[in-house]
C-alpha cells in the first residue's frame, strides 16, 4: 500500500488564512462601524419629553446646566441617544423621590421591576428614566467640580436613555 503525498504551497495557505481572517474582521468592523448618524430625530424627541421639565416645587435648574444635554454615543457596535436635564433642589431626597414617583406614573411610566425598591428608575416605551442624586465624587467623576449648589440637598439629575439599534428592551 502506497501513501500518497500532498504537497500544500505556502501561498495557497496563506491565502486561504488570509480570506478567513478578512471575513471575520469584515463582519467585527461592521459591528463597530455602527455610529450615531441618523440618531437626530430621536435625540430631539428625547429631549422634548415633558418628564424631563417636571421638578418638586423650590428645585431650579443647575447653574451651567440651563439647556437640556442630549445626544448619542456608540460603543462596540451598541448606539444609544440620552437627554438629561440637572436640578438644584434645597429639599430632601425623599421628595424628590416622591416628586418622580408620582409624575412618572401620570406620564405613563412603570417602575423597572429589576430595578432595586428603593430606586428611582421607570420605563416607557423601550426607554429608560433615571434619576441620580448628585454627590461631589460624583460631579468630580464628570469633570464638574466642586458645585456647593448640587450637593447640598438633594441636587440630582434625570436621565432618559433609549437604545437605537439593539432592539434589547429598556432597563436600568
Amino acid at each position: 500500500m502506497s501513501v500518497r503525498t500532498v504537497v500544500t504551497r505556502p501561498i495557497s495557505l496563506l491565502l486561504t488564512t488570509a480570506t478567513v481572517a478578512a471575513t471575520l474582521t469584515g463582519c467585527a468592523l461592521l459591528g463597530l462601524a455602527q455610529d450615531c448618524e441618523g440618531t437626530d430625530p430621536r435625540v430631539q424627541e428625547l429631549a422634548a419629553l415633558d418628564i424631563l421639565g417636571s421638578r418638586p416645587d423650590e428645585a431650579t435648574v443647575a447653574r451651567g446646566f440651563e439647556k437640556v444635554d442630549a445626544g448619542c454615543w456608540a460603543d462596540s457596535g451598541e448606539v444609544a441617544v440620552y437627554a438629561e436635564r440637572t436640578y438644584a433642589f434645597s429639599g430632601t431626597r425623599a421628595e424628590v423621590a416622591e416628586h418622580y414617583r408620582t409624575a412618572a406614573r401620570q406620564d405613563g411610566w412603570r417602575r423597572d421591576s429589576e430595578a432595586a425598591p428603593e430606586g428611582l428608575c421607570f420605563v416607557r416605551e423601550e426607554m429608560s428614566l433615571r434619576i441620580v442624586f448628585l454627590t461631589a465624587e460624583l460631579l468630580k467623576e464628570y469633570g464638574h467640580g466642586t458645585r456647593p449648589d448640587l450637593t447640598t440637598g438633594a441636587g440630582y439629575w434625570i436621565r432618559i436613555d433609549a437604545n437605537v439599534n439593539s432592539g434589547s428592551e429598556a432597563g436600568c
